[in-house]
């Protein structure tokens, strides 16, 4: 693990700076284990079916800054995320009550014959048209492949153009190939915003910096009672909101695979304490997080009057819900942070976790505390999770596991796992707003979303008996690991 270093154009990727991997299989203890005791290693795949982008990840941040542009020095095809994000932005808009804006984001077109001769010229000709278009408060610059390769001058053209259009330009690298685990785009977006946005405190506020994607603003209800403010970044955050974070009393994540980055830059470079504790997922783990929440902002008495009425409310909701769910076993799939939320929750209600396909693992966080270890605390609260298999979205393993396991309920983050329960008749669950099993509440609200699912099946039993899937039964035979190392042995026939 390195210290944030502001004074570097791009941020180590998570391989390099934390020792991330992207493949494992095993069990969550093991895991655990192996990352504490310093000898976790990355087990490569012989066959990969697909992988997310850095790039897309960094956008996903930028491109929802209100009054920013985000120019993408890119073949046009990688501005394909531009539609996606577009998209998000416009529901996170109404989510939050902002009203309806377009984002505003340009791409190079870098074509074939300028990865002989170069694109800078055109890199800075689209900053300047950008600029008399829109008149942003700052530009940022994500690089691609492409431009990473023929090595574009990105860092020097950014500087030159802040200088003469007098706003900050940015450059975001994050290409694609630099790293096998795509959150590297998150920790590249947060390090150009620290280094170019963020200015030093001139006096500490009431504001909690909230680190978090588009959800609902759940903290308000949290944070008002105790004289805080909520302060949601980095999604519809203004530059000159940016420009302040350095002066908040905490920052708080809502997953620390988002946000281990931003969050330690702050404290390090700014003194802005970070809450560490896991996120609030669970009786235990809502727990311990408030009374983290507490001693940093010196509110512990006031804290734990608000634990004893939660659990007043919630605890005797929630022995009834985990008497409905006795017996039933769940799958899940997620990115990491995230997935270690939901093994939590899942265990909480007394459901019988068969296994979980979690995106990567960083053994560690930036802040280098392991107190933030959500999947350790998994382990230490509730009990060892069976078939764990860290796997960047290889689809190819998740259906062979859920066809072995068949579990009651597959629950899932990311739209594009959710079909493959489907379609072998698992009734499958996904939720994208983080905040709603954040909480007390999130325990209930996760209960009662599960109990739908489960006594609504005819949809996913009709979809198994009429569609296909691409795998074969010889597949399906196999072990899902096969091809997990280089070396391992595959019989084809």
């Amino acid at each position: 693990m390195s210290a944030i270093n502001l004074k570097a154009a791009e941020v180590l990727t998570r391989e390099a700076r934390l020792g991330s991997i992207t493949g494992f299989e095993g069990t969550a203890r093991e895991l655990v284990q192996c990352s504490r005791a310093g000898k976790l290693r990355d087990s490569d795949r012989s066959f990969s079916q697909c992988m997310g982008c850095s790039s897309g990840n960094a956008f996903c941040q930028l491109s929802m800054i209100q009054d920013a542009a985000v120019v993408n020095h890119a073949p046009i095809g990688c501005a394909g995320d531009m539609f996606t994000f577009n998209f998000v932005y416009r529901v996170g808009q109404m989510e939050r009550e902002l009203p309806p804006v377009i984002g505003r984001y340009f791409n190079t077109n870098i074509e074939e014959e300028d990865t002989i001769f170069g694109a800078t010229q055109k890199l800075e000709d689209t900053i300047r048209a950008v600029f008399r278009r829109v008149k942003p408060k700052a530009i940022f610059i994500t690089t691609s492949c492409a431009s990473g390769i023929i090595g574009d001058d990105v860092e020097g053209v950014a500087n030159a153009l802040a200088e003469e259009l007098g706003i900050p330009v940015v450059g975001c690298f994050c290409e694609g190939f630099k790293s096998k685990i795509w959150t590297t785009g998150f920790d590249a977006a947060y390090h150009s915003i620290v280094r170019k946005i963020v200015k030093p405190p001139q006096q500490k506020s009431n504001k909690v910096n909230i680190i978090n994607f588009w959800g609902s603003k759940i903290f308000d209800e949290i944070l008002n009672p105790l004289g805080y403010e909520a302060d949601y970044i980095v999604p519809f955050s203004t530059v000159a909101q940016l420009e302040h974070i350095a002066e908040a009393a905490a920052t708080v994540q809502i997953c620390p695979t988002l946000g281990t980055y931003i969050g330690a830059a702050l404290e390090q470079v700014y003194g802005v304490p970070e809450i560490k504790a896991p996120p609030a997922y669970g009786i235990a783990g809502t727990d311990n997080w408030l009374r983290e929440l507490g001693r940093v902002l010196d509110r512990e008495q006031e804290i734990e009057k608000l634990i004893v009425r939660e659990h007043q409310r919630v605890l005797p909701k929630l022995e009834e819900f985990r008497r409905q769910l006795q017996g039933k076993t769940a799958y899940l799939t997620a990115g990491a942070a995230h997935g270690h939320a939901l093994i939590a929750l899942l265990r909480e209600l007394g459901l019988e976790v068969q296994g979980a396909a979690i995106f990567h693992h960083d053994p560690i966080y930036d802040n280098g505390d392991i107190t933030s270890d959500a999947l350790a605390h998994d382990v230490n609260t509730y009990g060892d999770v069976p078939n764990y298999n860290v796997c960047n979205k290889q689809a190819y393993e998740l259906v062979n596991i859920l066809n072995k396991v068949r579990p009651d309920i597959m629950i899932a983050r990311h739209g594009g796992m959710t079909l493959w329960g489907a379609k072998l008749g698992i009734p499958t669950l996904l939720i994208g707003d983080e905040q709603f099993g954040f909480g007390y509440q999130g325990v209930l609200n996760y209960a009662e979303r599960i109990l739908e699912t489960l006594d609504n099946r005819e949809f996913v039993t009709n979809l198994a008996k009429h569609s296909t899937m691409p795998y074969t039964k010889w597949w399906l035979e196999q072990n899902p690991f096969s091809f997990l190392r280089g070396d391992a042995h595959v019989d084809i026939y």
